[in-house]
């Protein structure tokens, strides 16, 4: 019995073995040369070489590197460009960039960050005018009955600009988008002219969906109180005003519970915390033009950082 049951554990911990072997530090899928010549350094497979080119399956295509759904069968279409096309994803799969070529779109995994390959508007191939041409390497494709539900969980914070928040947190891996907005003020669907006068209550805030299985709300929560300065009022560095606030508008109490913990340690380091706590209210996102602010900018926050508090 006694040897049966050590059996057992080594069984598991070689098994527990492989499967690590199989990621790399990140907890990402480990690539083959190809893979990361298309996947992580952005290269370009040779077109109507890839697997998936005429796959007519239906199903859901995934990321190689982390396995996230990017798209479905129902959106691809042959273009007949040599690789794989669609014109939707996901909502909040695929992440837009501005191609160092400074004439083309790039696309990527918004949960990893691993390269696509590009996006082209207005070539008329289908209703929503919209092409997404993905490296057929850079996926993997699921059957339909054999998808995972993904289970995902909402966030939403507020701390100063949320052009800077909404940088830090998209490096976060398990974050699957950040769309920064507006919350907490008494006028339905406010605009930034109307934001920047003070008068509406709302702070300036980003809602982010994640995955609990790959990153949890108090990791998030943690470095929300690390990229910003909780312990300023109606401001952030050279931002001031209400709508610049520190704020945490928790979705249900386990939330709620996991901030004002993490308030209590702070305030026993000897941080004087003046981060509300607040119910979410309606969020509205901003206009498109705030979204990934410094990403399309191409440069980096001014009035946040991180900063070491837990």
């Amino acid at each position: 019995m006694f040897r049966t049951i050590i059996l057992s554990i080594f069984t598991i911990i070689f098994l527990n073995m492989c499967a690590q072997e199989n990621k790399d530090q990140k907890g990402y899928n480990k690539l083959s040369p190809e893979e990361d010549y298309v996947i992580r350094k952005k290269g370009t497979e040779r077109p109507w070489t890839g697997e998936l080119l005429n796959n007519k399956e239906k199903g859901t295509y995934t990321c190689k590197r982390c396995d996230a759904p990017l798209y479905r069968s129902d959106d691809k279409f042959d273009s007949q460009c040599g690789w794989p096309s669609f014109d939707d994803e996901i909502n909040g799969a695929v992440k837009r960039l501005p191609d160092p070529d400074g004439m083309r779109t790039e696309i990527v995994c918004a949960n990893c960050g691993g390269h696509l390959g590009h996006v082209f508007l207005g070539e008329g191939f289908t209703d929503k005018n919209t092409r997404h041409c993905v490296n057929s390497i850079s996926m993997n494709f699921v059957p339909a009955g054999q998808e995972k539900e993904a289970i995902t969980e909402r966030a939403i914070f507020a701390g100063g600009c949320f052009w800077g928040v909404e940088y830090y947190m998209e490096q976060k891996p398990g974050v699957k988008s950040v769309i920064s907005g507006y919350i907490g003020g008494h006028k339905d669907n406010p605009t930034y002219r109307e934001i920047c006068t003070g008068t509406t209550g709302h702070a300036e805030a980003v809602e982010i969906v994640f995955d609990p299985s790959l990153v949890s709300y108090e990791e998030l929560a943690r470095l929300f109180f690390e990229i910003h300065d909780p312990t300023q009022v109606n401001r952030q560095g050279p931002d001031i005003g209400e709508q610049y606030r520190s704020e945490v508008f928790y979705v249900n109490e386990e939330q709620k519970k996991i901030t004002e913990n993490l308030i209590g340690i702070l305030k026993s380091k000897g941080h004087k915390v003046a981060t509300k706590v607040t119910k979410a209210t309606t969020f509205w996102p901003a206009e498109d033009y705030h979204q990934d602010y410094y990403e399309n900018k191409g440069t980096l926050p001014y009035c946040h950082g991180y900063t070491k508090r837990f």
